[in-house]
């Protein structure tokens, strides 16, 4: 980090290939894979590269990274809505837009394929879709959660166990068509 901050280009690129994959499945879990979120995790370290003689060294690395993912994510995903309010008409029904599927449609431990789960974190709004992402796909500690996203990690209990019903809600006919039960 020191060397980072002394210009050291080598010292900075080690930096983005140690936390690249941190920040990709961040990003990927608010977005979904595609160009946007690609955007996203190349803005993610320009915006840490200009804030380097800025970090304290408070939170670790990875933890100031993620914030900064989750915060441009948040951020994208308001541009996503307002563009779709835009390009709808008042007088039309607004019909939903597909969230962009994951490309990977690998297993996952429990058997459930990543573009089902993808497509279950995207039926969650922004706030509750940051803590799972945050507590149950990167597996960060409540404590950690709250500290990444500035709020009381009541706040993330509560997020998480609403975030969970709903999940188990959408997953659940996925399960019952699989012949696996809920």
């Amino acid at each position: 980090m020191a060397r980072a901050r002394q210009g050291d280009e080598q010292a900075f690129r080690n930096l983005v290939e140690r936390y690249e994959s941190t920040v990709a499945a961040t990003v990927i879990g608010m977005l979904g894979a595609g160009p946007e979120a690609e955007d996203v995790g190349q803005e993610t370290f320009i915006r840490f590269y200009r804030a380097l003689h800025q970090f304290r060294g408070e939170a670790a690395v990875g933890t100031y990274l993620t914030r900064i993912a989750i915060n441009l994510s948040l951020n994208a995903l308001k541009r996503r809505r307002r563009r779709r309010l835009y390009l709808f008409s008042r007088d039309e029904p607004m019909h939903p837009v597909r969230e962009p599927a994951v490309d990977e449609r690998r297993p996952l431990e429990d058997g459930i394929d990543g573009a089902v789960l993808q497509h279950a974190l995207h039926t969650l709004s922004p706030p509750f879709r940051s803590v799972v992402v945050l507590r149950l796909v990167e597996g960060y500690s409540t404590r950690e959660t709250a500290e990444i996203l500035g709020i009381p990690t009541g706040t993330v209990l509560s997020r998480l166990a609403r975030a969970q019903r709903k999940l188990r809600a959408v997953l659940a006919p996925w399960f019952r068509d699989e012949g696996r039960g809920s």
